[in-house]
């Protein structure tokens, strides 16, 4: 992991959690997004010690004044979830990239990490692809049981289609760490899991 300014690293990361720490909702008794920010900090820590800066800031920033932007502020339809989702991968890249440049980093580097924020070259770019996998182990380990709670109507089939696409975005490294004690998966959804990462395999 080599970072080339440590001093601008950190002044970064601490704009970024300025800027979620003032977000309104609270998980555990902190700001919901920074919460979401250090649990991904703390996963690619685990799951890539050697990953880039770029791949550590975009981790960080990944959903970054996320509140600001709900869901109900586009149509409640397919194509409007579908356009608040775009609509939030431009506007966390641009937050980003506003506050990186506050804390002394060049385009070159923005650009950078936009990308990665933004979702852009997955399977391509590298540090999108760390992102990714980095989003998806956080979301196994701490917010899959607790999404189901609240779709609890799903079918089996729908949960065995979202895990199913889930797996599909990660990498193969990822995929063997999910798999092989990396990650602590939710107890009452293992079975399910399993089955739709072994469906995927055939």
């Amino acid at each position: 992991m080599t970072i080339a300014d440590q001093a601008r690293f950190e002044r970064a990361i601490a704009l970024f959690d300025a800027a979620n720490a003032e977000d309104p909702n609270q998980d555990q008794g902190q700001p919901k997004e920074l919460l979401y920010a250090r649990r991904m900090t703390g996963m690619i820590v685990r799951y890539a010690p050697d990953a880039s800066e770029v791949a550590q800031l975009a981790v960080r920033a990944q959903h970054i004044r996320r509140w600001t932007v709900p869901r109900s502020s586009y149509p409640m339809t397919k194509e409007g979830y579908h356009a608040w989702r775009t609509g939030l991968y431009k506007f966390h890249a641009e937050t980003a990239g506003e506050l990186m440049r506050q804390a002394g980093y060049g385009q070159d580097m923005v650009d950078q990490v936009q990308m990665a924020v933004g979702k852009r070259q997955l399977k391509v770019n590298l540090d999108t692809q760390m992102m990714e996998d980095v989003t998806d182990l956080v979301f196994l380990e701490h917010y899959m049981l607790d999404f189901a709670g609240k779709h609890a109507d799903y079918s089996e089939e729908k949960w065995l289609e979202i895990v199913r696409k889930t797996w599909k975005k990660m990498s193969e490294r990822a995929h063997a760490f999910a798999t092989g004690g990396g990650i602590k998966l939710p107890e009452p959804l293992v079975p399910l899991i399993l089955k739709a990462i072994n469906e995927e395999r055939k």
